[in-house]
């Protein structure tokens, strides 16, 4: 999961960063549903007897009951999720408030935003609850990466040694790893349905299809087919990986993410197609359990889309000391998978001339070049309403707009089928601004305040533009542009961890101190990232954050150090960062 990113070959497909690792016990508890990213009236309702109403009015504190309307809202919420129904009808004649198609990420967050805004709701889904990002996606490929991150320090003798310890060879059971992906993803499944039910949110299982305004039907082929009405309705269908003409897939031998998450087998030689995000991520997994990866990249350099900075030194610490090699500028013109004993066969073309460049031998391949929108059969024609590269065009609110450059009423469409921004966190996002629209607030996300991370060992997480994107736009708007940089290497934390080689890096304006731009590689930077995040969410400005104070000592004091390093211009002198004794 900015401005629009554009699919292809050579450009790196954004993996989706989890939710959550929730709890899987049957009674959630508040602290365990927001790491979902549950609402906490979640918990009301997830043992669907009156018991549960009981526990909910001895648990709470006084000051949530603090006004008569809290009263009200959470009184209508524990009466749904007790008798089972979703609230009161709609008021404007229609079967509900707001119909949602698909339960991923983006139709799950819209949905209870909606529930707490006290709308009607509805969630379609053809598939399973969670979509992409929970069962095929970044759940368990953070499952399997907790697994490599474990391996890799375990398997690094010098890394023991500087703290003493020693270990004997370190080994795993695939299947075992295997199974903890997949129970991950069914755990955080459940979770996501129980929220949804516990709250009166109706879940529709079947395809959806829009027939009209306002209108939508759903069910299952040759089961029958049912039609509701919808004051307003979200379109939140996803995503389905890219794979490019010439590529044969057969699951076992040439996969997608999909296969791969699965692990039915790790190959001695991977060939990975795509060195963004989602090849990034699984060439770390592969190498920690033993395999031998070779990037095929269509672009001059690894790693495209990143900082060229946070990526060159990225590439120093991923790639170089791995069993990884690389082809650059070169595309998978065809890819055959191994059968009849002969391996897969990967023919290679020059990406410029397309003249041939060789071919490839491996044990398996691995399709990462992207992820495509999954938006055929949504009836879109029915409302005039064309996809551009299969993508549903939408404004700045999501939306939808139609052939002829109109909005078509009370239609939206949130998360990776708009192609905004493909990240299942930013979908979320969207459907919450969604939500406030309908209710009479009008809401514009800002993307450029939606992080993003790629969770290696070590993680790279960013948010805003990179340095290129920063100079490009103050060039053009007539600004000056700073950089500030920090090692980890500075990090009392870090050190303690051994674990210190990593960099962070501001892009700002130095004449208003506006932060332009955070990119981070080091020990949990995609867990860093969020202070400045939501410092450009809320347009906070260097001169102003540099005072917040920070735990020391904690990772979290590399964005101290780097908003101090700063140098502002106020009224015409020039602010330096503040350094205290003390840090590191």
């Amino acid at each position: 999961m900015q401005s629009a990113m554009t699919m292809s070959l050579a450009s790196p497909s954004l993996t989706i960063a989890p939710r959550s690792d929730c709890s899987s016990s049957t009674f959630l508890t508040s602290r365990s549903l927001r790491f979902c990213g549950l609402k906490r009236e979640a918990i009301f309702g997830l043992n669907s007897s009156h018991s549960a109403a009981a526990r909910l009015v001895s648990s709470s504190s006084a000051a949530v009951f603090s006004s008569s309307s809290t009263k009200q809202r959470l009184n209508l919420k524990v009466s749904a999720s007790v008798s089972n129904d979703n609230g009161t009808p709609s008021k404007e004649g229609f079967d509900y408030d707001l119909v949602i198609i698909g339960a991923g990420v983006g139709g799950h967050g819209a949905a209870l935003h909606a529930v707490e805004k006290g709308l009607k709701t509805a969630i379609i889904e053809g598939d399973v609850v969670g979509g992409t990002c929970v069962n095929r996606g970044c759940v368990p490929s953070k499952a399997l990466l907790a697994v490599s991150g474990r391996m890799r320090e375990l398997q690094n003798e010098h890394h023991m040694k500087a703290f003493g310890l020693q270990v004997a060879a370190a080994g795993y059971d695939r299947q075992g790893v295997a199974d903890h992906a997949n129970n991950l993803a069914s755990k955080i499944r459940n979770n996501l349905t129980n929220s949804m039910k516990a709250l009166g949110v109706d879940i529709l299982m079947g395809a959806g299809t829009v027939l009209g305004p306002q209108k939508v039907k759903y069910g299952k082929a040759g089961a029958g087919e049912t039609v509701i009405t919808a004051k307003d309705i979200i379109i939140a269908t996803g995503s389905i990986p890219l794979v490019p003409k010439g590529i044969e897939v057969d699951g076992k031998t040439v996969i997608t993410s999909d296969h791969a998450l699965k692990l039915e087998f790790v190959p001695e030689w991977i060939a990975i197609v795509g060195s963004g995000y989602i090849g990034l991520e699984f060439s770390d997994v592969y190498t920690a359990l033993g395999s031998e990866v070779t990037f095929i990249e269509a672009l001059d350099q690894l790693m495209p889309g990143f900082d060229p900075e946070i990526g060159k030194l990225a590439q120093r610490v991923l790639i170089n000391p791995r069993k990884i090699d690389s082809h650059t500028g070169v595309f998978a013109s065809k890819i055959t998978p191994a059968k009849d004993g002969k391996p897969v066969i990967i023919e290679l073309i020059d990406a410029k001339t397309r003249e041939p460049k060789g071919t490839l031998e491996v044990d398996a391949a691995l399709i990462a070049t992207g992820r495509a929108p999954f938006t055929e059969g949504l009836g879109l024609e029915n409302i005039n309403v064309q996809t551009q590269r299969g993508f549903i065009p939408v404004d700045e609110r999501m939306h939808v707009i139609d052939a002829d450059g109109k909005l078509v009423p009370h239609l939206y469409c949130i998360g990776d089928a708009n192609g905004k921004m493909m990240l299942a966190h930013a979908a979320s996002a969207q459907g919450i601004s969604v939500v406030e629209q309908v209710t009479g607030k009008d809401h514009i996300l800002n993307h450029l305040s939606v992080p993003a991370a790629c969770f290696t060992h070590p993680e790279i997480s960013m948010v805003g533009l990179t340095e290129p994107q920063a100079r490009e736009k103050g060039e053009k708007e007539g600004f000056e542009v700073s950089v500030a940089k920090t090692s980890f290497k500075a990090n009392t934390k870090a050190l303690a961890e051994n674990e210190a080689e990593g960099l962070a890096k501001l892009i700002y304006r130095p004449d208003n101190g506006e932060i332009l731009g955070v990119h981070i590689f080091g020990l949990h930077a995609a867990d860093l990232i969020h202070e400045a995040s939501n410092a450009i969410a809320m347009g906070t400005h260097i001169q102003d954050i540099k005072f917040a104070v920070h735990a020391h000592p904690t990772l979290s004091e590399v964005l101290d150090e780097l908003f101090k390093a700063a140098r502002v211009k106020v009224n015409g002198s020039i602010r330096v960062g503040m350094q205290f004794a003390g840090h590191t």
